[in-house]
């Protein structure tokens, strides 16, 4: 399952202004377990996501591992939730049933591997986004499209593979494994990008599909973290970073926190690659605790946006938690 949702500070310019008056709304953070399907049309009537691709999957092996029948799931779906526009001069709300585009299921593919199945869900929001955008038509009136693909893959000895080999570059999505524990993020969001070619030939229903980065997930201590963090009262100072930029480097004297917003970073300790961090993932906190040395040097790799965390926002027990769970990551990583 994959569930897509617009986190706060993903917006920037004429758009950001639109949700600030009231044309739109940001989105809580999905559960960290995969809802279930009375939960998920609850969720979709409510709006707490922008759209859902549920992927469901059945194959039968002989006793050599050879697939000898297979077949979609009953419960493969797709969910595109409404939008509602507040008119504040008119105090007034309008809601805009999302438009769906057909699902996508090309046949699975049967290797002595298992057998692979892939499934694309999509659509755009009723509500018009006039823009301008650098290809014919050179003004859109439509929303972009929006989707992601996943890949399911049912193995012999009974395990699965899930995957997002493509997905729209806006907004965030959210990947969940055949246990319904969240496995994936798409790293880096590209809003630019997703308002100037996301339709016509550009989406799979055209003729192309976005390979995405993608993330594991963080902890589920960085998850309360960051949303205390976001929904504080004292208001974080955010960062773009260019790939390439040095967050921090080992030995230097600092006391910032960071919270990862957007895209993907590489730890290193002693030169060596321990860890890659994407949205959500907290850092620096060994500095505050021991005596303000970082004590790794992490890296841009793509377009990057974080907050910068006050100290006395953060409890410092939690912090000693984190702590801990990065020296266990690393040193196993």
């Amino acid at each position: 399952m994959s569930l897509s949702w617009i986190p706060s500070e993903s917006l920037s310019g004429y758009l950001r202004l639109g949700f600030e008056i009231g044309l739109g709304r940001y989105d809580d953070p999905p559960p960290e377990t995969a809802p279930g399907h009375e939960h998920i049309d609850r969720m979709c009537r409510e709006s707490r996501f922008r759209f859902a691709n549920v992927l469901h999957g059945w194959a039968d092996f002989e006793d050599g591992g050879r697939p000898v029948a297979w077949g979609f799931g009953d419960e493969s779906l797709g969910y595109v939730s409404s939008s509602t526009v507040h008119i504040s001069v008119a105090r007034a709300r309008v809601t805009f049933d999302g438009f769906a585009l057909p699902t996508l299921r090309p046949d699975p593919e049967v290797s002595a591997d298992g057998v692979r199945f892939t499934q694309t869900v999509g659509g755009r929001t009723g509500s018009p986004l006039p823009r301008p955008v650098p290809h014919p038509p050179f003004v859109r009136w439509h929303a972009p499209i929006v989707w992601t693909t996943l890949a399911l893959t049912l193995r012999p000895d009974g395990s699965t593979i899930v995957e997002l080999p493509g997905a729209s570059a806006f907004p965030r999505h959210w990947v969940y494994g055949s246990d319904g524990q969240l496995l994936l993020k798409s790293g880096v969001t590209d809003l630019e990008a997703w308002q100037s070619h996301s339709f016509g030939s550009n989406t799979p229903w055209g003729a192309h599909d976005s390979p995405t980065l993608v993330s594991g997930f963080e902890s589920a201590l960085e998850r309360r973290l960051s949303t205390r963090v976001m929904r504080g009262e004292r208001v974080p100072e955010y960062r773009r970073l260019s790939p390439g930029t040095t967050v921090t480097r080992q030995g230097d004297r600092a006391a910032e926190l960071y919270l990862v917003l957007d895209g993907i970073l590489r730890v290193d300790v002693d030169d060596v690659p321990v860890a890659e961090l994407g949205p959500g993932a907290v850092l620096g906190e060994r500095a505050i605790l021991e005596g303000g040395e970082r004590t790794a040097t992490v890296e841009c790799l793509t377009p990057t946006r974080i907050a910068v965390v006050p100290v006395d926002a953060i409890d410092i027990e939690a912090l000693r938690a984190l702590s801990q769970l990065h020296q266990r990551e690393h040193s196993t990583g």
